[in-house]
């Protein structure tokens, strides 16, 4: 191998090397962001769940007593919704199907007044 080729070939080496750096730093970055937004969407799912699980808490209390603590608009809501209808921002007014719960129409009709 005569010196030319040599040195030919080692800066081929040296620019594949350079590229594959290249394509590491990026890849790197994309992991970074994908790791960032999934520590984020953790965090959420977990507030959600909390929510969610207050929110069951709230649906499990005493009918008595909730309904004591209610205005007379959220008692209406409250009917409403025991009815089988939505009674949340996004779907008021539309049939719950099998009248399953909806955790937002319970936002809706027990979260406190003060929020």
């Amino acid at each position: 191998m005569d010196k030319r080729s040599l040195y030919d070939g080692l800066n081929k080496l040296e620019l594949e090397l350079e590229n594959s750096l290249n394509q590491l730093g990026e890849m790197k970055l994309a992991l970074q962001e994908i790791v960032e937004k999934n520590t984020t969407l953790e965090l959420e799912n977990q507030r959600l769940r909390d929510h969610v699980r207050e929110l069951n808490q709230v649906a499990e209390a005493p009918a008595e007593k909730v309904k004591q603590e209610l205005s007379k608009s959220r008692m209406n809501l409250e009917k409403i919704y025991e009815e089988g209808f939505h009674v949340c921002y996004d779907l008021y007014g539309s049939r719950r199907e099998h009248d399953e719960p909806c955790a937002f129409c319970l936002e809706v009709i027990y979260r406190e007044s003060g929020k």
